[in-house]
Order: structure tokens, then sequence, then C-alpha cells
């Protein structure tokens, strides 16, 4: 069976959406927040017998906004119309509020969106997007505030022996948590 078309177009046929609570291997923090898990909300759209991902970090409570609200918005469009699909997503979540959640659910089911769109057309997202740039710099990111200056050295370290990876950013303190300078972040 093939997908329905509209003018020889695949239309969206399915959105699904799963959550995944993924614990950490000790608390973390970035500066603002601690926690011991992170959720990922996993958005599936599938068109013409191809299937597009999107993620978010997110309440698992997306999840729901997604296969309760957002599925229903997108689905029998145009896969190739991801902007109108977009504008349709944000008019389904008007009368529960656009922020928080809803945009967070909004994201992932954006992303799967483009991704179906380019798996479609047979091309990178970045090339359908747009490139600004031919490359871009790869950097290493992370240092939570909870790591003690050991656990910080060696993932500095395995970025840039190991992994070869010449940048690095780094959180260096907590809001409100003098730093070993003395001074207070916030």
């Amino acid at each position: 069976m093939t997908d329905p078309t509209v003018a020889g177009v695949p239309t969206v046929t399915q959105v699904t959406a799963a959550a995944y609570v993924i614990p950490t291997d000790a608390p973390e923090a970035d500066g603002t927040l601690t926690w011991d898990a992170t959720t990922m909300v996993l958005a599936t759209a599938r068109a013409g017998g191809a299937e597009g991902i999107g993620w978010s970090y997110a309440a698992a409570a997306a999840q729901q906004v997604i296969t309760g609200m957002l599925a229903e918005a997108v689905t029998g469009r145009s896969a190739l119309d991801v902007p109108g699909s977009c504008e349709a997503m944000i008019r389904a979540v008007r009368n529960v509020g656009r922020p928080g959640i809803a945009a967070t659910a909004i994201s992932a089911v954006d992303i799967a969106l483009w991704d179906l769109k380019a798996r479609l057309l047979g091309c990178p997202v970045a090339r359908l997007l747009g490139r600004a740039r031919p490359s871009v710099p790869i950097y290493g990111s992370d240092g939570f505030t909870t790591y003690d200056a050991r656990q910080t050295r060696d993932q500095l370290a395995g970025w840039v022996e190991r992994d070869h990876i010449p940048r690095v950013k780094i959180k260096i303190a907590r809001a409100g948590v003098a730093t070993s300078a003395g001074t207070s972040s916030g």
C-alpha cells in the first residue's frame, strides 16, 4: 500500500512519540538546577515510505501533547510543507499555552518533519536548510558544576587528548555558590 498524496506529494500519515528517562551516574548540575535523570521525548513522523525523527529534552508530558494534539494537526498535511505544519501545531496548542511543555513537543515534531522532508528529497537536512559555512568546528561542552576538580580535569583531558577536540566549554559555578576564587556566580 502506498501513502496518500496531495497533488503527488506524500502526506504525513503518522506521528508517534515516546519518552525515555535516562538516569545519570551521579547528580549533575549546570549552575541553575541539579538533577539525577534526563528525559528525552522522541517524535517520529512518517510519509511516503520514509520516517523522520526529532527529539527534545522535555517533561514526559510532552509525549501526550504530541500524540494527543500535534499528531492530529499535521497528519494529512503535505510532508514537504514543514512551515505550514509548524503553524498548524502552534494553532493546535493555542488554548493550552504554547510556552513550556507544548513548545518542547512542537520542537521535537518540527525536527522530525524536517528530517522526514530531507529523507523524502534524498538530501541531508543541512543542505535542505542551507549552510552558513562549509563546516563547523567541534567542541566539548559539559563540566557539570557537581563534578569535583579531578572529574572535570579527566573529562577535559579526555576530550582534548583522547578525542582530539581542541575546544571545550565548561560550567564554572552554581548560582549563589562561592567559587574557589571567592566570588559568587548568579
